[in-house]
């Protein structure tokens, strides 16, 4: 989620559930490899457990990208075969690549080899344009096994790589879960990961009852995040440890948001990722609209967030 989990929004998403696995935004390989651009990577350790996620087609240069990532304390390294973007085609990654499953098993045996340790993973979509998803899936499937990966992420959508927006290709092709769920029957030694159009933890644990090993939320946790992440701990890991409130989410990011701060860091920065945390509640428009002038000001402190907070505390 390009621009959307950089290390501010994992930080707040850590401090509303323990156990889920959080995934940075896609990096670029070449931007580790020939940029330099190591920045990319920064964390804070009580994001763990934490994925970065890589972009990339060339296995000599995703082997060292892969060895980078694993250098800086990442345990879980995905290639990401999904991506549909104009941008991210041009680069020849993505979900281009479900054409040529050869050269993704190579990528990730290259990784695999230079990760030191690290779990290398892959996420995918069904198939792309005008594949037969039923034929491309499970020999995506047997290619990625033999190159030694054991955890799949399966987006259960089509993308078409020309004619749709992202946007589009994340809600106008059909979901097929039945046909992911198949895969895992097909190959139940691989950790099958259901993603695509899942928006509660109900609709999440009826995958998972099925047979299903994990599922990813993307957006839906973004956007609703104390819908999805706040429950997440007690419903889907048996924790026996209370929800966190929003109220008191937001107390807990006090700190990181004046350590940054005071390095110069914008309060906008940390706080777009916040503006659903009180969604449904009274006063989350409010809020949000609190959030969003306070965050374009370049001089705003945690003075403009504890006014926003005054006002849903107040609405309710």
């Amino acid at each position: 989620m390009i621009d959307l989990t950089d290390r501010h929004c994992r930080y707040l998403h850590r401090q509303m559930s323990r156990h889920t696995l959080l995934y940075t935004e896609m990096v670029v390989a070449a931007a580790l490899v020939r940029g330099g651009a190591l920045r990319l990577l920064d964390h804070d350790p009580s994001e763990h457990p934490v994925a970065v996620q890589l972009g990339g087609s060339e296995p000599e240069e995703l082997a060292a990208a892969a060895r980078i990532c694993a250098g800086h304390g990442y345990r879980e390294i995905n290639l990401n075969v999904g991506c549909p973007s104009d941008r991210v085609q041009s680069g020849c990654f993505g979900a281009v690549l479900m054409r040529d499953p050869a050269l993704v098993g190579d990528c990730l045996a290259a990784m695999r080899e230079a990760a030191a340790g690290a779990e290398v993973t892959v996420k995918c979509r069904i198939g792309v344009d005008d594949q037969v998803p039923q034929e491309v899936l499970p020999a995506f499937l047997e290619t990625v096994r033999g190159a030694g990966i054991r955890r799949v992420i399966v987006h259960a959508r089509k993308a078409w790589l020309k004619g749709l927006s992202p946007k589009e290709n994340r809600e106008i092709p059909p979901l097929d879960y039945p046909l992911v769920l198949s895969m895992k029957q097909a190959f139940p030694d691989l950790t099958i990961v259901i993603n695509g159009g899942i928006s509660s933890l109900t609709t999440a644990r009826e995958l998972l009852d099925q047979g299903l090993d994990g599922v990813m939320i993307g957006r839906a946790a973004y956007h609703d995040p104390g819908e999805i992440l706040l429950p997440a701990d007690r419903l889907m890991f048996a924790s026996a440890a209370a929800d966190r409130s929003p109220e008191a989410v937001v107390a807990a990011m006090r700190p990181y948001i004046a350590r940054h701060l005071a390095i110069g860091g914008r309060l906008g920065a940390i706080t777009r990722h916040m503006l659903g945390l009180f969604a449904g509640r009274p006063g989350a428009r409010s809020w949000r609209r609190s959030l969003s002038e306070a965050g374009s000001r370049p001089d705003a402190g945690l003075d403009a967030l504890d006014r926003a907070l005054e006002e849903i505390l107040a609405a309710a």
